[in-house]
């Protein structure tokens, strides 16, 4: 696979760098997960399935549990042995921690001049914000983001997705690649310094005109993306339930409306959205009230339109085609877990299906380090390694 070869120690927690550092491990990588005196604090988080949360099934299967107290020295001298020679150590403390800790930066690059080490942090290691802690929602909110988040009555909701989370995630793991493009002609690490703040601001590419161009905040309900567009909208059916538009090409617009029998609105759909698309968005209002979800999605399915019922979850994982794309499969003990995104012709990722429990394998690392079973035991009665002896 892509990433075998690779070892990563990851000591992140939560949701950022997990994710990412699974990621890896579905392509090749070996993950060493160092988790807390408590453990991750994702396993007891939500519900949970076949032993586990279904939070940390989803992001930390593949992976190689050690578990250590890295306030006792010894519990840090291990740890350093693990990064002599490790390519990646992906951290996600508030920044100052890790020097604290005796593991900042310079002190791992200089006995591992290779490693590419990714802090993970809500605004960054610089900056008025930077000892500020958040979680997801209380950084959309500081970036702008949370505002888009508006209902037609115009009052703020928390978002449907942890966007900062995610965005944070997956430019952590594009960093991470890249250094390590580097690091393999080179032999040279690199540090990056992940902010989830940068990370949803640099997701906001399409949305900036207003701010930049007019120096305002947005009008929500009036927007292109969150309901001033009448195809790229959401609309009630008679039975209760949902139609989504989602293709304002005028191709599409012509396409319904023709067959609806209202060509005369189409002009209205080339105008900006907002105010002059409101005849187009009520006619649609009352068209789609007028019938159930089960006679549109055969009305619509003849014509080619952006549309989709609006479901679940629940729905969307277990359509037919979520299996059939890989993105609903099986672990070690037939529990359902996301399937791996990034799709290969040569050389696929492979969901590694076991699920580590705290501190599993433990004792085998300290071995491959060299330890004697005496040492061991030392450090076990120290405090230093957690976790059941494997």
């Amino acid at each position: 696979m892509k990433l075998a070869g690779v070892k990563v120690v990851d000591l992140s927690m939560f949701l950022p760098g997990p994710h990412f550092t699974m990621m890896m491990a579905d392509h090749g990588a070996e993950v060493i997960r160092v988790e807390p005196p408590g453990g991750e604090p994702a396993r007891g988080l939500g519900l949970s399935q076949g032993g586990h949360s279904v939070w940390f099934r989803n992001t930390h299967r593949g992976k190689r549990s050690l578990q250590l107290n890295l306030k006792v020295p010894a519990a840090r001298d291990l740890l350093l042995k693990l990064l002599a020679d490790a390519d990646v150590l992906v951290e996600g403390f508030r920044p100052g921690v890790m020097k604290r800790l005796g593991l900042d930066y310079d002190t791992v690059s200089a006995i591992a001049p290779q490693i590419v080490y990714c802090s993970i942090s809500a605004f960054g290691q610089t900056g008025v914000y930077r000892d500020k802690p958040a979680h997801d929602i209380a950084i959309e909110a500081l970036a702008g983001t949370l505002d888009f988040h508006r209902g037609r009555d115009g009052r703020p909701t928390n978002p449907g997705m942890p966007a900062a989370d995610m965005a944070g995630s997956l430019i952590a793991f594009t960093g991470v690649l890249m250094a390590l493009f580097r690091q393999r002609a080179t032999g040279k690490g690199d540090y990056l310094d992940i902010a989830l703040h940068d990370a949803v601001l640099a997701w906001t590419s399409n949305y900036a005109g207003p701010a930049f161009v007019e120096q305002r905040g947005h009008d929500v309900p009036m927007e292109r993306n969150w309901g001033g567009a009448a195809f790229y909208n959401i609309y009630a059916t008679a039975d209760a339930k949902h139609l989504v538009l989602g293709g304002m090409e005028h191709h599409f617009c012509a396409n319904l409306l023709n067959k609806a029998g209202r060509p005369d609105l189409l002009p209205l759909t080339y105008e900006v959205p907002g105010p002059k698309q409101q005849p187009v968005r009520q006619f649609l209002d009352e068209f789609f009230a007028g019938n159930t979800l089960e006679h549109w999605l055969a009305w619509l399915s003849d014509i080619d339109v952006c549309y989709a019922p609006l479901r679940t979850l629940y729905e969307g994982l277990y359509d037919p085609a979520t299996a059939a794309r890989g993105m609903l499969v099986e672990d070690e003990q037939g529990m359902p877990m996301l399937g791996v995104p990034v799709m290969y012709r040569h050389e696929p990722g492979r969901a590694r299906k076991h699920v580590p429990a705290p501190g599993e394998h433990g004792s085998a690392i300290a071995h491959e380090l060299g330890y004697s079973e005496a040492a061991i035991a030392e450090l076990r009665a120290s405090g230093a390694l957690l976790g059941a002896a494997d």
